[in-house]
Formats: C-alpha cells, sequence, structure tokens
C-alpha cells in the first residue's frame, strides 16, 4: 500500500474495514457518522502509508491510532452529544439501560464493554472515558476532576489495562 498499489489497499481496507467502523461507531455513536470516519481514516492510511513503521507497533494498532483521532476530531467539532462525561459512565455502567435511549444501542458491543466497565474502578472508568470518548488529555482531565495529572495517567493505564484484559483484546 505504501507503495500506490490499489490492490493493496483495497485488500487492507477489506481486512479491517469491520474493526475501523465498529471503533468509529463506539465512539460517535451515529452510523452515518461512523461511516464518514472510517472512510477518513482509510484515506489518511492511504496518504501516510509510506510513514507507517513497524518497530513501533502492529499495523492495527496505527489504523486504529488514526481512526480514534479522527473520530475524537469530530466530536470535538460535532459537539451535540447530549451527554456529560459523568452521565456517560453512568449509562455504560448501569446494569440496565434505559431502553428509549438512541445512543445507548449505537455502542457497539455494549453489553459486553458495559459488563467490562462494572468490574473496573468507577474512578478508572472515568478515567478512561473521558480520554477514549471524549478526548480529553490526562493534562485536561487532571484539571477538570481536581486531581494530580499522576494520579489521572495512573487511572488511564490501569482502567485501559484492566478493560483490555477483561475484553480479551489482542493485538492483530
Amino acid at each position: 500500500m505504501a507503495a500506490g498499489d490499489p490492490q493493496a489497499a483495497a485488500s487492507f481496507v477489506r481486512r479491517y474495514q469491520a474493526r475501523v467502523f465498529g471503533l468509529a461507531l463506539t465512539i460517535v455513536g451515529v452510523r452515518a457518522t461512523a461511516e464518514d470516519v472510517a472512510q477518513e481514516t482509510f484515506m489518511r492510511a492511504w496518504r501516510f502509508a509510506q510513514g507507517y513503521d513497524p518497530r513501533r507497533g502492529a499495523v492495527s494498532t496505527w489504523l486504529l491510532t488514526i481512526a480514534r483521532n479522527v473520530a475524537v476530531d469530530v466530536l470535538r467539532i460535532r459537539r451535540d452529544y447530549p451527554y456529560d462525561p459523568a452521565t456517560l459512565v453512568d449509562l455504560l455502567t448501569a446494569r440496565r439501560p434505559p431502553l428509549d435511549d438512541p445512543h445507548v444501542d449505537a455502542v457497539a458491543d455494549r453489553d459486553r464493554l458495559r459488563a467490562a466497565l462494572l468490574e473496573v474502578p468507577r474512578e478508572q472508568a472515568h478515567a478512561v472515558l473521558l480520554a477514549a470518548f471524549y478526548g480529553l488529555t490526562a493534562r485536561e482531565i487532571a484539571e477538570r476532576e481536581r486531581l494530580p495529572l499522576g494520579t489521572v495517567k495512573t487511572r488511564i493505564r490501569l482502567g485501559l489495562g484492566r478493560l483490555r484484559d477483561l475484553m480479551e483484546v489482542t493485538d492483530g
């Protein structure tokens, strides 16, 4: 793909399109927007394929990082999410989500994610959601929550590690 081979690019898209779309849908919560995020992700991957360095991580990690960044950029621009982060934590960790809530159904693998979030300490889940879904940096979270930066970084790291284990996520 880095050499500009359209066949390689098509194969690459077929291989990763479900994962990219799933991540985008999880973050933005709207199918049409997630489709746009996925398309932009693959456009950026095509454009910057020569910059990928396999020594720095798996190609899937590189691609999903691009997808996350695009999705977060879209959310920052859109700003029509009706939930503040605390409400989102409550929705995702509730044992029974409100059936009439259109945003809860948009979360890919919501039942697994909800079950995993119930296993993660609440302060870690809150920090992870602020970082992953709202795109806040650890410094922004620390300022918002009036916590030491190191505490926030630790909560994010531990929370992501615990979620990764609970969701049985592997690279590749």
